[in-house]
């Protein structure tokens, strides 16, 4: 079994020290990335409205990431995953501080696909200001949809094989990948959301089977960036039932009345990025095949794991 890096189930977290309450706001941080997010618990929400209190930061998350539960008046609390704008690494091939746009609209384009691969995902403010919320899961760590495993190790049936290399000892290892439907649902996402960062930890999975994908900051780019461990089925047929779905988002895209998906979208998005989320739609509607790696980036993250 491989370690998968930090995500929504399988946090390195740091406790957060107790707050002095919903009214402390005089000593938040200016970066999330070096904040004691102990400081303040409740940020600027008014007691009367939603309330996010933090509980533990993921130590090892690229950006700022925050565990806390989220409480609605009225409703029971939530636990939720929380990444503050201001908390984001600058990249160069993506604009500053929207990552969390793309974070949201890959919810809703999972959500349009009635396939469930994105937990629900909104914006929302914290105690370092505007970002993503997405629902906590808690996975089963039994569980690894993607694997690294030495060459004689190698499932049977049910396992699809992504590539081989070998580990610091020389010892020969081969990356594989569950064969499932939800599985095969999440690469064809990916591919519709352009997905540059599909990395193995990137995949939860459930105790009862389902599979969430996390993490797609980096996805609706304008140029072919899909960087993925799922390449599994290149070439293969899609579906029909796969391919009524995606006939549906696209319809669904062309929605621009207030609510539609195309309409909210539109404020997570570029124009450029909605042109090249239609044409990929398209291009899968008409050719119904598993894409294969285009464009000269990698075709694989780094780390897989």
């Amino acid at each position: 079994m491989t370690e998968p890096e930090p995500n929504e189930g399988t946090a390195d977290t740091a406790q957060v020290p107790e707050s002095e309450g919903p009214t402390a706001s005089t000593s938040i941080a200016s970066d999330p990335g070096d904040a004691d997010p102990g400081d303040t618990a409740f940020g600027d929400a008014a007691p009367s409205g939603p309330v996010l209190e933090l509980t533990a930061r993921l130590m090892s998350a690229s950006n700022a990431t925050f565990v806390g539960t989220y409480t609605v008046p009225g409703a029971d609390p939530v636990d939720v995953v929380y990444k503050p704008s201001r908390g984001e690494k600058p990249l160069w091939d993506f604009p500053n501080n929207d990552l969390a746009n793309r974070e949201v609209a890959a919810y809703l384009v999972s959500e349009a696909l009635g396939w469930n691969i994105v937990p629900r995902t909104w914006l929302g403010d914290g105690q370092f200001g505007p970002g993503m919320l997405q629902l906590w899961q808690d996975i089963d760590e039994a569980q690894d949809p993607v694997d690294l495993v030495a060459a004689t190790e190698v499932p049977g049936d049910g396992w699809r094989t992504i590539l081989s290399g070998e580990d610091e000892t020389g010892r020969e290892v081969v990356l594989i990948h569950e064969d499932s439907p939800i599985m095969r649902r999440m690469a064809i996402f990916d591919a519709i959301v352009n997905n540059a960062d599909r990395k193995g930890g990137h995949v939860l999975a459930m105790p009862d089977g389902h599979r969430y994908g996390v993490d797609h900051g980096l996805s609706f780019h304008v140029e072919p960036k899909l960087r993925t461990v799922l390449w599994g089925w290149v070439g293969e047929p899609i579906s029909d039932d796969e391919t009524t779905s995606i006939r549906k988002l696209h319809e669904a895209l062309a929605d621009t009345r207030d609510g539609g998906l195309g309409a909210r979208l539109a404020e997570l998005l570029s124009v450029a990025e909605l042109g090249q989320l239609a044409a990929r739609v398209e291009r899968l509607t008409a050719e119904r095949e598993f894409p294969a790696p285009e464009g000269d980036m990698p075709a694989a993250p780094w780390p897989l794991f």
